[in-house]
């Protein structure tokens, strides 16, 4: 790849994760494209990280995400499992079979108009059947939007049925992997427990398909840093990633595998089944994904990972409907495309491995996540101001479902700064003035952010980054902002312009953290005052009683490591 890029390969596990990475793969879309800005430094981020250069069978070149996603039948509404930046009516069209046919027609899902306007912006049908690429200068991409094509300010909510109604970008024919055995709605074939996404890859089909998969992207790479797993938690989905990882584990060892497991929005308590399913399935993918990954992170909006129907989290700028999947999973992939920085730049990174190794000593292989979106910033105010501003308050809002996690010990943690012009990196001080705090004797705006983690943490071994590029949040991301931010995402006394928010400064972390103790203890707890024999229908899904007792066992071992002990530095 250019530059000796550490590529990343992603896989997308479930309907959810389809969700969270549409808006991350869009996001990744708008910062590409991107106008040249002179306030920002070309290439912070390395695109080539998460995306690969091809050509179509025409020999037009195509920039598209190093992506495999499998989700189940009946899940991808208008968008084809075999992209529609390949196809070749010509060769469709050429039958070998010359006897009687028969056809059987599925109903036709009306495309929805933002996919209209991308493949209208981004290339054309010809008559004979070709489709002709429009791409930029520098030939990675699409054209940028033109002002005729450019999606509406506002998607409307009822429009989204599923992930594939809002993804802008083209995917690559091998990206898409559906499990045609279970269906995405419905009352029957569901694909609801642990075990069955287990046995979905024990099945040879679906097993060597995605093994096929695995080999068409990694065997092009020239620097695989690792794979980067978008993984539903709460149903079936965990058992498919529980299998996915140890393949990964077993055939890619010494690679990194980051797991991001990803829980849906509140639910209801009138739905028992449902609830345990839940309960069983995230504790048996926690446990069965940290034995295969370098990390495992959870994420959510809500309160718990247990029975307990916490409230969703509060962002004071952000009004969101925690019900709905389009908002919650926009959420998750803006905190995602943040914490993610480090092993994405494109000086000095640090790669997935170092990342994970940093977070997960002694054991510790799930940590959490929180940000500020935005990260709160009057216009005329310094860095050192809004930190002090904060005080000795947690200046994240946490995104696992781990409770609030202030005043509890952090082991380690990795923090991500971004979208903050250079020139509020410092203190803007009158010489001679008193200094507020000693943040403002800092010279740079990376030395503010260490010294302010230090003063906050200080046994805790920290690593900060700083970056001016901010993070897109153009249409169709969800218009979730307060009416009080500017189209850059800071907070305005004046009163509100009325235009639409199109960047965010975002803070992100990941930390390893002693909330994690009871957290997973509490998961314990809870399976032990099951009584299974009203489950039966999730063990005879391939759980043994066996399986539950070691699951325990494993998961009070794992809750152990976040006790009492002392950070890294110690």
């Amino acid at each position: 790849m250019a530059g000796g890029a550490r590529e990343v390969l992603t896989l997308q596990l479930g309907h959810f994760a389809g969700f969270v990475g549409a808006h991350w793969w869009n996001q990744q879309d708008a910062a590409l494209r991107e106008p040249a800005n002179a306030k920002l430094p070309p290439g912070e981020l390395c695109p080539d990280v998460l995306y690969r250069t091809g050509r179509t069978v025409h020999g037009q070149e195509t920039y598209t995400p190093r992506l495999i996603l499998m989700d189940l039948k009946g899940s991808l509404s208008s968008l084809k499992q075999e992209s529609g930046l390949y196809w070749n009516k010509q060769l469709d069209a050429a039958i070998a079979w010359q006897g009687k046919l028969t056809t059987h027609t599925e109903e036709v899902y009306p495309k929805n108009p933002y996919l209209q306007d991308l493949l209208s912006a981004e290339g054309s049908l010809s008559s004979d059947g070709v489709w002709k690429v429009k791409v930029i200068p520098n030939g990675k991409g699409p054209t940028p939007l033109t002002t005729a094509t450019t999606p509406k300010p506002l998607i409307p909510t009822e429009n989204i049925r599923v992930w594939s109604d809002f993804l802008r970008v083209h995917l690559h024919p091998r990206s898409i992997c559906v499990i045609q055995k279970y269906n995405h709605d419905g009352e029957a074939g569901l694909l609801e427990a642990f075990g069955q996404g287990e046995s979905v890859l024990k099945e040879p089909r679906y097993l060597e398909e995605l093994d096929d998969r695995l080999h068409f992207y990694v065997e092009e790479c020239d620097y695989l840093q690792g794979f980067q797993i978008l993984c539903d938690l709460h149903d079936g989905f965990s058992g498919v990633g529980a299998k996915a990882t140890e393949l990964l584990q077993d055939e890619y060892s010494g690679r990194g595998i980051i797991t991001w497991g990803l829980l849906p929005g509140p639910y209801s308590l009138q739905e028992p089944q449902k609830n345990i399913y839940r309960l069983l399935n995230t504790a048996f993918g926690l446990v069965h994904l940290s034995a295969q990954s370098s990390l495992v992170c959870p994420l959510s909006l809500g309160g718990s990972l247990g029975l307990r129907p916490d409230p969703p989290v509060n962002f004071p700028h952000l009004h969101y409907d925690a019900t709905l999947p389009f908002h919650c999973s926009a959420i998750l992939a803006t905190a995602l495309d943040t914490v993610t920085v480090p092993y994405r730049l494109h000086s000095s990174p640090v790669s997935m491995v170092q990342l994970a190794d940093m977070l997960t000593f002694s054991g510790k292989k799930v940590v959490t996540a929180g940000a500020a979106i935005p990260f709160p910033l009057v216009p005329s105010q310094s860095l050192p101001d809004a930190l002090v501003q904060l005080g000795g308050t947690t200046p994240w809002t946490p995104l696992s479902a781990c409770g609030d996690t202030c005043g509890t010990r952090c082991f380690a943690q990795s923090v991500v700064l971004r979208g903050l012009d250079r020139a509020c990196h410092t203190s803007q001080l009158t010489p001679g003035t008193p200094l507020p705090s000693r943040l403002h004797a800092c010279t740079t705006g990376e030395e503010v952010l260490a010294q302010y983690f230090q003063q906050q943490q200080p046994r805790v071994r920290s690593s900060s980054h700083l970056l001016l590029t901010p993070c897109k949040v153009l249409p169709p991301y969800p218009c979730l902002f307060s009416s009080s931010l500017s189209q850059q995402g800071l907070i305005q006394d004046d009163p509100p312009t009325g235009a639409a928010v199109e960047s965010i400064p975002v803070l992100g972390a990941l930390c390893s953290s002693a909330s994690l103790n009871q957290t997973l203890g509490d998961l314990a707890k809870e399976l032990t005052k099951l009584d299974l024999r009203r489950w039966a229908s999730f063990m005879d899904a391939g759980v043994e009683q066996g399986d539950l007792e070691e699951l325990l066992q494993d998961l009070h071992s794992l809750a152990q490591c976040y006790q009492g002990g002392d950070s890294l530095v110690d």
